[in-house]
């Protein structure tokens, strides 16, 4: 199974960037789809997750009403629209893939990618 994030960089407080998630190999089903993020030495925290069946979206209250995430169950992709960026969003972005056995609702096997790092300066 492959998890891969695109899109991180360097950007101007106020700024705005995208990042892509896109996941492929899995036999389960698509349940969710996340982004979290961790500073160096700090615990990974939750930003924005999507549920693929419902299509309902949760944010992180730091990024709520900056952020946004969508997703294109076809393509089993998601994006994070980054707008107002700010130093302390500056992280590595990991994207994750909550899988399910379809039909069943059972929980399958979870998938991280390997980051993109998002450096916002002053």
């Amino acid at each position: 199974v492959r998890v891969v994030e695109s899109g991180g960089g360097l950007v101007q407080a106020g700024g705005s960037l995208r990042l892509s998630c896109q996941a492929s190999g899995s036999h389960f089903a698509t349940a969710t789809m996340a982004w979290y993020r961790q500073v160096l030495k700090k615990q990974r925290e939750l930003v924005a997750s999507v549920r693929f069946a419902r299509g309902t979206a949760e944010y992180a209250d730091s990024v709520k009403d900056r952020f946004t995430i969508n997703k294109e169950n076809a393509k089993n992709t998601i994006t994070l629209e980054m707008n107002s960026l700010q130093p302390e969003d500056t992280a590595v972005y990991y994207c994750k893939l909550e899988t399910e056995v379809e039909g069943f609702g059972t929980r399958g096997p979870v998938y991280w990618g390997q980051g993109t790092q998002v450096t916002v300066s002053y």
